[in-house]
C-alpha cells in the first residue's frame, strides 16, 4: 500500500481544518496504510493527537505518493506522478488558478478534486457546506449587531461574537439562544422592524445558515409575499421574516411569454435575465448561499446598488456572501475576506470599499474559509464522508489507462487529472489554459 501525507494547510493563517481526523487516520492504519502528517502548531487537532494513532510526524512530506489537503496547495508543491486531493478551485475555469493546473499537468500528477465528488443524482458527498452556512449567519448576525451600532442603533445582537471566537458550535449556539430570548420579550427597535432576512439557495449552505436564523421567532414567507406584505398601511405580524430564493426567484427567461424551465436555465443561462432586484429593498440582510459562476445573471450588481443608494436610506444593511465569487454573483465582493478582517463597507456611489464596520454604505462579509472558524466540528464531517473511499484510492494503480482504472464511481467522476493529462469529463478546461 502506498503510504498517505496529510499537508500542512498554509493558503490562509487560520486556516486550521484538516481533511482526515486522527480517529479515522488511526482506523486506516489499522487497515494497513501507513501516514505522513506535517507538523503544525495551528492545525486544530494537534500533533500529539496524530503521534498517538500511530501516524509519522514530518517536517515535510518525502515518502507518501498520495497527499490530502483542504485548500489549494502551491505551485511549487506538487512532485512528479504523485496524486493529489484537495479543493483546487479549477472547475470553473478560475483564471488565478490556471498556472496551478498547468503547473499539475507539468509535473504528470493525479488530480482528484473534492467538489466533483458527486452522486447518480449528481449531489455532492463530501463538503463544508453546511459549517460555511453556520459561520456565516452567525458572523452575518454579529456584523448586523456592529453595524447598526456604528449607525447609532444598539441591539441584543452586540452580545453575538465571531463565528471563531466561539470554543464550539455548541457554545455559539447557546449565545444564539439568549438573544433570541432577548429579542422574543423586548424586540427591536422599531426604526429596524421587520428584520427581514433573505437566502438565496436552498443546498447545504443554505441550510446551515438556517439551522442557525431558525433560532429565532421567525416567520417564513414567500418571494411573492415579500413585495406585497410590507406595503403601505400593513403592519407586519413579525419581528424576523425568512425568505428562502430559488432559482425560478433570481431570474426569469428572455422571451416574456415563456414560463421558467429549471433545466432550460441549466443548459442555456444565456437566455436568461436577473430578476431579484424587485426584492432587494425589503431585505435586511442577504445570505448568498448558492452556487454561480459567470454563465448566470448576477444576483446583485454596483449599477443596482448605486440605483438604490440614491434614492435614499435603503433597508438592507448587511450582505452575508457565503458564495464569495469575487467580482461575481454579488458584484461588489471584490475578494474574499480573512477571519481576522472579515467585513467591509461598500459604498455604491463612490464604488470603494473600506474594511471594518464604518463608512457609508452596505456591509459585506465575505469570508473565504468560513468552515475554518468552527475547525474541529467541520473537520469531523468531512473526515467522515472522506475515510470510505480512501482504502480504494490508496489501491489503485494510477498507472493503468484511465479506462483500465478502478476507483469508486464517485472518485473516478471527480479524477481532473490522470497523470497530468485531463481526463474526458473535464477536457472543457483546455480553453482556459
Amino acid at each position: 500500500m502506498p503510504k498517505i501525507g496529510i499537508r500542512y494547510e498554509d493558503k490562509y493563517v487560520m486556516e486550521r481544518r484538516v481533511a482526515l481526523v486522527p480517529r479515522h487516520v488511526k482506523e486506516l492504519i489499522n487497515k494497513g496504510l501507513e501516514f505522513e502528517v506535517v507538523k503544525s502548531k495551528k492545525r486544530v487537532f494537534n500533533d500529539h493527537e496524530f503521534d498517538d494513532v500511530g501516524a509519522e510526524l514530518v517536517e515535510e512530506i518525502k515518502d507518501a505518493s498520495i497527499i490530502v489537503g483542504v485548500k489549494e496547495m502551491p505551485i511549487d508543491f506538487f512532485e512528479d506522478n504523485k496524486t493529489y486531493i484537495f479543493f483546487s478551485h479549477t472547475i470553473k475555469g478560475q483564471s488565478y488558478n490556471m498556472p496551478l493546473l498547468k503547473q499539475m499537468m507539468k509535473k504528470k500528477i493525479n488530480l482528484i478534486e473534492y467538489e466533483c465528488i458527486v452522486n447518480e443524482k449528481n449531489q455532492r458527498l463530501i463538503f463544508f457546506g453546511r459549517f460555511a452556512g453556520i459561520a456565516g449567519m452567525i458572523n452575518s448576525l454579529w456584523s448586523l449587531g456592529q453595524r447598526w451600532k456604528e449607525l447609532g442603533v444598539l441591539t441584543p445582537f452586540l452580545e453575538l461574537k465571531q463565528t471563531h471566537n466561539y470554543n464550539s458550535l455548541d457554545e455559539a449556539k447557546k449565545a444564539i439562544s439568549k438573544v433570541a430570548d432577548e429579542i422574543k420579550k423586548g424586540g427591536l427597535p422599531r426604526k429596524l422592524e421587520p428584520l427581514v432576512v433573505g437566502l438565496t439557495g436552498y443546498g447545504n449552505v443554505s441550510q446551515g445558515a438556517q439551522e442557525i436564523l431558525d433560532m429565532f421567532t421567525v416567520k417564513e414567507i414567500t418571494p411573492n409575499e415579500l413585495t406585497t406584505i410590507f406595503s403601505e398601511g400593513h403592519k407586519p405580524d413579525s419581528l424576523i421574516y425568512k425568505v428562502v430564493f430559488k432559482e425560478k426567484d433570481l431570474s426569469e427567461s428572455l422571451d416574456q411569454d415563456k414560463e421558467f424551465d429549471l433545466q432550460e436555465y441549466y443548459d442555456h443561462p444565456e437566455r436568461f435575465r436577473s430578476k431579484f432586484e424587485q426584492y432587494i429593498p425589503h431585505l435586511t440582510i442577504l445570505m448568498n448561499c448558492m452556487y454561480w459562476d459567470d454563465k448566470y445573471p448576477r444576483i446583485v450588481t454596483k449599477d443596482y446598488l448605486e440605483a438604490l443608494y440614491e434614492g435614499g436610506d435603503p433597508k438592507l444593511t448587511v450582505i452575508g456572501d457565503v458564495t464569495c465569487d469575487p467580482d461575481g454573483s454579488i458584484e461588489c465582493t471584490h475578494k474574499g475576506t480573512e477571519i481576522e478582517d472579515p467585513v467591509f463597507v461598500y459604498n455604491p456611489l463612490s464604488r470603494e470599499a473600506t474594511m471594518g464596520f464604518k463608512g457609508d454604505g452596505v456591509l459585506v462579509m465575505a469570508v473565504d474559509i468560513l468552515p475554518s472558524e468552527l475547525p474541529r466540528e467541520s473537520s469531523q464531517t468531512f473526515s467522515d464522508a472522506l475515510i470510505g473511499f480512501m482504502p480504494e484510492i490508496a489501491a489503485a494503480d494510477f498507472k493503468l489507462s484511465f479506462d483500465e482504472l478502478k476507483l469508486p464511481l464517485p472518485i473516478k467522476k471527480a479524477l481532473i487529472l490522470h497523470n497530468g493529462e485531463l481526463t474526458p469529463e473535464y477536457q472543457y478546461l483546455k480553453q482556459y489554459i
